[in-house]
């Protein structure tokens, strides 16, 4: 339903604008792509999507099990997470 690239969020319709949970989910990932200089975590995102879409034998159970969605499902509904994230909060979801 949406895509943050740095350092816009996408979304699949305008509808998805007030969204504030979707809303939050992405922007937990603008805080993990700007704390990794952005390039560095797409080349994270992807290694360890395939690394996990092969251990799962699924894609989509590789996607949910990357670090960074891990972190972004399990704290989008607190609304004030990205601003009392501390840096590198992903790593508990290794």
């Amino acid at each position: 339903m949406g895509l943050s690239f740095w350092p816009f969020i996408i979304l699949k319709n305008d509808s998805l604008k007030t969204d504030s949970v979707l809303i939050n989910h992405e922007k937990i990932h603008l805080k993990q792509q700007k704390e990794l200089l952005i390039v560095p975590f797409y080349v994270l995102y992807i290694f360890e999507w395939l690394l996990r879409s092969l251990l799962h034998l699924s894609f989509y159970r590789g996607y949910q099990n990357i670090s960074f969605e891990q972190e972004a499902y399990h704290n989008e509904d607190n609304l004030n997470y990205p601003n009392e994230r501390k840096l590198f909060s992903f790593i508990k979801y290794l």
